[in-house]
């Protein structure tokens, strides 16, 4: 058995140098020649490899049995029982536009349960992290979602796919009646910081298709050890390797969920078989 609480101050550490190193790089990083395109909208720089290059050499020594679930493919080992997943920069494009948002995620898998939450929002120096059984915490005080539990008070976070738009029509519907019922919606473009987000009280809720492991692990324990519930657009827990979240504060949840399900929640199963 390991001290979750332990590996997650680590975590918290090894991940500051690296929100370190990207700080630096902001400031030397050039648009025009330092890009990498992976896709439609889908951007790679020097800095998101280098910065998961130091992730994975760190963190496999807290954990030598461990393997990795990255982003960029710095390592291909799988551990038997332990695994970390690893976004090295969410919100590419925001740092690349020098904006923020823009989060370094890093969560670990135990035997495919998440025990420990590390999102790191680099350029307002904020670290979000929470592990198996403790409460939520942002810089060192707990934090917990949301009371609210009517559209008019809700506050309301999505995300555009950058590569999957076969169900735009169908998003659309849903962020129409989001917009229509709800104080407001915003897509800030780092899926780890709006979960976080949720988990702190600034919004009531976050819903994003098309998504990856990495892009939520952290997040999602970090919201659920603030009071906050998530599940994938059909109420199950598929979020983490199926692409479709929900979360959102416990009281509020049941009336997000249902706008979401019903414009998105059969058809994206449909998708998915």
């Amino acid at each position: 058995m390991i001290d979750y609480r332990q590996i997650c101050f680590n975590v918290q550490k090894i991940v500051k140098e690296c929100g370190m190193f990207i700080c630096e790089e902001s400031s030397r990083f050039h648009s025009a020649t330092d890009i990498e395109t992976k896709g439609h909208s889908n951007f790679v720089t020097y800095v998101d490899k280098t910065s998961e290059k130091m992730l994975v050499e760190s963190l496999g020594k807290l954990i030598p049995e461990s393997g990795f679930i990255a982003e960029e493919g710095t390592s291909e080992k799988k551990g038997d029982r332990y695994n970390w997943v690893i976004d090295p920069l969410d919100g590419t494009t925001n740092f690349i536009h020098g904006l923020s948002p823009h989060s370094i995620s890093v969560a670990l898998l135990e035997a495919g349960k998440i025990v420990v939450g590390v999102v790191y929002e680099i350029t307002n120096d904020e670290m979000f992290y929470a592990w198996k059984d403790s409460k939520a915490y942002l810089n060192g005080e707990e934090i917990e979602v949301t009371k609210h539990d009517e559209h008019q008070q809700a506050l309301i976070a999505t995300g555009y796919p950058y590569y999957d738009f076969g169900l735009m029509d169908k998003y659309f519907l849903a962020l129409k009646e989001f917009m229509e019922k709800t104080s407001g919606i915003r897509r800030l473009g780092s899926a780890a910081a709006d979960l976080c987000y949720v988990a702190c009280g600034r919004f009531e809720a976050f819903w994003e298709y098309a998504l990856h492991a990495w892009d939520v692990a952290a997040g999602v324990l970090i919201v659920r050890q603030a009071g906050g519930v998530v599940t994938d657009f059909n109420g199950g827990d598929g979020f983490l390797f199926n692409g479709d979240i929900i979360a959102s504060n416990a009281r509020y949840f049941d009336k997000f969920y249902e706008i979401v399900h019903k414009h998105l929640g059969d058809c994206y199963e449909n998708r998915k078989n």
